[in-house]
C-alpha cells in the first residue's frame, strides 16, 4: 500500500489506517489521515483533499502557529474543525525559543524532542484536543484528518494513541510513525529548515543536526508511552482516565474504524 498522498505544498500527507489489529479485525483504509500544515496548500492540493470528503479536521497547532500560517481549506469543506488556544499565547513558540538558545547540536535536538514526547501526552491543550478528537472520531460519518505544523510530533503521538486503542501491533505503530522520515520529504525540507535556523540565529546547523530536528526516531514514541505507563500504568488507563475514552466510547470507535 502507498500511504503517502503526493501534494504540491502540503507535506507528510498520508493514510494511517489499513493495519491489522489484535482482535483479528482490520483498521479501515480511507478513514484516518495525517499531515503537516495546510497553510501553503495550492488549489490543486485542495482539490485532492476535497475529494477525500473529510468530516473532521483536527488542527493541533498552537494559536501563534495558526496565526502565522492560516490554514487553507477547500470552499466545499463543511466539516468540523477541532482546535484550541488553551494555555499558550499567540506570540509564544517554545520550539524557536529552544533553537535560539541551544548549541544547535544533533544531541541538543534529540534531547529536546525526547523531553517533548515525555510531556506531550499530559499538556492541557493536548488533552483537550485529543479528547475531542476521539469523541468526534466515534461520531463522524466520514474520514478524519489530524495535523500539526510538520505532521510528525503532536500528530505522531495522536496517531500512535489511535493505533494503540484499536490494537495495532507495536511494530506497525513504529513503522507508520517512521514514515515521516520519507527520503523525499527529508531532502526537500532539510535545506529550508537549515536556512530558517541560520536566519533566526546567525548560526548554521550541521546536516546531522537538521536531520535530527526534522525527523523522528523510534525512541521518541517509546518515551511517550514510557511516560504514560509511569503515570497511569498503561495506555488503556491513560485513554480512559485522562482522555475520557471509556468502554462505551471504545466500542463506538471500534465499530466505526474496524472491519
Amino acid at each position: 500500500m502507498t500511504r503517502h498522498i503526493r501534494l504540491e505544498a502540503v507535506e507528510n500527507f498520508r493514510d494511517f489506517g489499513d493495519y491489522a489489529t489484535a482482535s483479528g479485525k482490520h483498521l479501515q483504509r480511507g478513514r484516518l489521515y495525517r499531515s503537516a500544515s495546510h497553510g501553503r496548500a495550492t488549489d490543486a492540493d485542495l482539490a485532492v483533499i476535497d475529494a477525500l470528503n473529510l468530516a473532521v479536521i483536527v488542527d493541533l497547532r498552537r494559536p501563534g502557529e495558526r496565526e502565522r500560517d492560516p490554514p487553507r481549506r477547500s470552499p466545499g469543506f463543511n466539516g468540523q474543525v477541532i482546535q484550541n488556544d488553551i494555555g499558550e499565547s499567540a506570540d509564544e513558540d517554545p520550539w524557536w525559543t529552544f533553537v535560539k538558545t541551544c548549541d544547535l547540536s544533533e544531541a541538543a535536538f534529540r534531547g529536546y524532542l525526547l523531553n517533548y514526547y515525555r510531556e506531550a501526552p499530559f499538556k492541557q491543550r493536548h488533552v483537550d484536543l485529543f479528547s475531542r478528537y476521539f469523541r468526534a472520531l466515534a461520531e463522524a460519518d466520514g474520514p478524519v484528518l489530524i495535523h500539526c505544523a510538520a505532521g510528525k510530533d503532536r500528530t505522531g503521538v495522536l496517531a500512535a494513541l489511535t493505533h494503540r486503542l484499536v490494537g495495532v501491533h507495536d511494530d506497525d505503530i513504529a513503522e507508520d510513525y517512521l514514515l515521516t522520515n520519507n527520503a523525499e520529504r527529508m531532502a526537500a525540507r532539510g535545506p529550508m529548515v537549515a536556512q530558517m535556523i541560520a536566519q533566526e540565529t546567525g548560526r548554521t546547523p550541521t546536516d546531522a543536526a537538521v536531520r535530527a530536528a526534522i525527523g523522528v526516531e523510534p525512541e521518541y514514541l517509546v518515551e511517550a508511552f514510557r511516560a504514560i505507563d509511569a503515570e497511569h500504568g498503561s495506555t488503556e488507563f491513560y485513554l480512559e482516565r485522562v482522555l475520557g475514552v471509556d468502554a462505551g466510547l471504545r466500542d463506538r470507535l471500534e465499530a466505526r474504524l474496524l472491519g
